[in-house]
């Protein structure tokens, strides 16, 4: 695979590009934990209506109040005070399962409110094909991980709606601080304008790519748990930027407040067989190297005897200590 962000277009699912898409996918989660998707089914219509409305409830609602909490907080860094537990957003909730509190929610009209829903509906059934395509990858059963969110309630489904306004000094205060999401899979419809988003990958932190109508995927803590490792849930921030208000709607399809989350049966057995698959090969190569004394020993196999077991059990150490007396 390509070391650049992985970027899906689901209309190449229904076509002869299904495979090399589905490679793509299943890289992204294993290797990166965050990819793009364009083609999604969520028309470019609303998307530009949500966006509209966003921005224009920022400016009339909430940018008057920002400001204020803005300057004492420079104003405070600049004492000396430390505000690294702070993130320079301004955001509101929105909640859509088990039960909406839309109609709630203070300073939102009626159009916004409609639009808000509406676009939570196409983002459920887009959060739940997803996760079918998950599934496929995994070779669990189709369902599986829409099902282990449910519990008795059905899954939590919520938006937070955020705006990163420009940052005097970005070199003070973060956008947002470097977290993982503790859910199961968020769907994140962000600035095409204003980049900041960034995740950490091989101890580098990475932008991701700002693109029009993309929508940002990333895997929570509990979608990792219930791959067994598998697919990754890694740490990712917002970078403060001098210029430019940056939109993000972070849509989270989380499990229900009583789901038990835990590994699949199926991929911790498919572990366990990969795992019994190399003890296999150390065995082999333990005899070839020990036992075969005519066998003259290439480098590369004794690399690989070395490497295996200390790779599946920590405490074989204690056996590399003394591989010099066994070995010569």
């Amino acid at each position: 695979m390509e070391n650049s962000f992985p970027i899906i277009d689901m209309a190449n699912l229904n076509g002869e590009e299904r495979g090399i898409a589905m490679k793509v996918l299943q890289d992204a989660c294993e290797n990166w934990g965050f990819f793009e998707i364009l083609n999604h089914g969520i028309s470019t219509e609303m998307m530009d209506e949500v966006e509209r409305l966003t921005k224009d409830h920022y400016e009339q609602c909430r940018k008057k109040r920002f400001l204020e909490f803005a300057s004492k907080t420079l104003e405070d860094s600049t004492k000396g005070t430390d505000t690294s537990n702070l993130d320079w957003e301004s955001t509101f909730f929105l909640r859509h399962l088990p039960v909406s509190n839309i109609s709630e929610v203070p300073d939102l009209d009626e159009h916004y409110r409609s639009v808000m829903k509406q676009f939570a509906l196409e983002l459920e059934k887009l959060a739940e094909r997803l996760l079918d395509l998950l599934c496929e990858n995994l070779g669990l059963e189709k369902g599986y991980l829409k099902e282990a969110f449910c519990g008795s309630k059905g899954p939590t489904f919520g938006t937070k709606v955020s705006s990163y306004p420009p940052c005097p000094r970005p070199d003070l205060v973060k956008g947002l601080r470097a977290h993982t999401d503790a859910g199961g899979i968020i769907l994140l419809f962000q600035d095409d304008r204003v980049s900041g988003l960034q995740l950490l990958k091989d101890r580098e932190w990475v932008d991701v790519p700002p693109t029009r109508h993309a929508i940002v995927v990333n895997i929570g803590d509990q979608l990792e748990v219930i791959t067994n490792g598998k697919y990754k849930s890694v740490e990712h921030r917002v970078v403060a930027q001098p210029d430019g208000n940056r939109m993000s709607i972070a849509s989270f399809y989380n499990p229900g407040s009583d789901a038990v989350i835990f590994p699949a049966p199926a991929l911790v057995e498919k572990a366990a067989q990969d795992k019994k698959e190399v003890c296999l090969v150390v065995v082999n190569l333990f005899y070839v190297l020990v036992y075969d004394a005519k066998k003259e020993r290439k480098p590369k196999e004794l690399a690989y005897f070395y490497l295996f077991p200390y790779y599946l059990f920590p405490s074989f150490n204690m056996f590399l200590d003394c591989k010099e007396n066994i070995l010569w």
